[in-house]
C-alpha cells in the first residue's frame, strides 16, 4: 500500500529538513571506482550523489583534511533510509506526535481533577447554592432552556462523589504516563512501543464507541477513525502479533549494490528485415 501520492518523494522531504547524505563531499580524494557516488570537474567543482534522494549536489573538495582520505566501502558508511523504510519512520513519528498530544491532554485533565478533588467540598457548596438560586429565579420567571441546562450541570457538580473524582483523576494520570511512554518509544522507533500502542489503543476503543453511542459528534467520530487507522496500520505494516509473517518478514535492509549500480545500456535492437518486393 502506497502511503503518499506518487509525485511526493519522502526522501526529498527528509533531505530538505535533515540535509543531503553525500559522502563524496567529505572525502579528500575521489577515485575512478567512486564515480557512482561523486566526480570532479576540471575547474575543481565536485558533484556528489545523495544516498537518500539520489540528487547530485554541487560542492567542492574539503579545503583541509576530509573526513576520509577516500570513500570507505558502502558497508562502512552511515547509510540513510529510503523508500519504504523512511515512509514507515515518518508515519511512526506522526503517531508519536499524536500520542504526545494525548499525554498532554490527559496530564492537564489529571491536574484539574486533582485540584477539584482537594476543593470538592467548597465547589459543591458553591454549586448547590448557585443551583438553588437559579431554580428560584426560574420558578419566578418561568421555564427557560438555558436555565434548565445550567441548573442540571450545577446539580451534577453538587452531587459529585469524591471517590469518583479521585478514580477519574488517577485514571487520567495513568493514561498520561502510558501515552507519554508510547510517544517517546514510537519516536525512537522501539518495537515494544508499537505493541504498547496497539494494546492501549485497543483497550480504549470500547470507551470511545460507548461515548459515540451516547452522543454523535464530528470530534468523536474523527478520534475513533484515527485510532482505528493507527491500530490497523501498526498491526499490518509492522507485522505485530505474527500478522503477515511476523517480524521476520519486515523489510529492514536496502540492497545498496542494486541502488548504486549504474543503469544498464539499452540493448541493441535487431535490424528490421528489408521486405522483398
Amino acid at each position: 500500500m502506497r502511503l503518499w501520492p506518487r509525485h511526493w518523494h519522502v526522501e526529498t522531504m527528509a533531505c530538505a529538513t535533515r540535509g543531503h547524505a553525500t559522502p563524496a563531499l567529505h572525502a579528500t580524494e575521489l577515485r575512478d571506482e567512486d564515480r557512482e557516488l561523486g566526480f570532479e570537474e576540471p575547474d575543481g567543482r565536485r558533484y556528489a550523489r545523495c544516498l537518500r534522494c539520489d540528487a547530485w549536489v554541487e560542492g567542492f573538495a574539503p579545503s583541509a583534511q576530509g573526513e576520509w582520505e577516500t570513500i570507505p566501502p558502502i558497508e562502512q558508511l552511515d547509510l540513510p533510509r529510503r523508500g519504504k523504510l523512511i515512509e514507515e519512520a515518518i508515519v511512526l513519528r506522526l503517531i508519536a506526535i499524536d500520542r504526545g498530544i494525548h499525554s498532554v491532554i490527559f496530564g492537564l485533565l489529571a491536574a484539574a481533577l486533582a485540584l477539584i478533588d482537594t476543593k470538592l467540598f467548597d465547589l459543591q457548596s458553591f454549586a448547590r447554592d448557585a443551583a438553588n438560586r437559579l431554580d428560584g429565579v426560574a420558578s419566578n420567571t418561568g421555564p427557560h432552556a438555558s436555565h434548565d441546562v445550567l441548573s442540571r450541570e450545577l446539580h451534577r457538580i453538587a452531587d459529585l462523589n469524591q471517590g469518583t473524582v479521585t478514580t477519574i483523576a488517577i485514571t487520567a494520570a495513568i493514561y498520561c504516563v502510558v501515552e507519554g511512554v508510547e510517544a517517546v518509544g514510537l519516536w525512537r522507533e522501539r518495537r515494544w512501543a508499537e505493541y504498547l500502542t496497539v494494546v492501549a489503543t485497543a483497550g480504549f476503543l470500547p470507551f470511545e464507541i460507548r461515548e459515540l453511542l451516547d452522543r454523535v459528534s464530528a470530534f468523536r467520530i474523527g478520534a475513533l477513525v484515527v485510532n482505528v487507522a493507527i491500530l490497523v496500520y501498526l498491526v499490518a505494516a509492522k507485522r505485530l502479533f505474527g500478522v503477515r509473517g511476523g517480524p521476520r518478514q519486515l523489510h529492514d535492509r536496502i540492497e545498496w549494490g542494486s541502488v548504486l549500480m549504474p543503469p544498464a545500456p539499452p540493448e541493441p535492437q535487431p535490424p528490421h528485415p528489408t521486405p522483398i518486393v
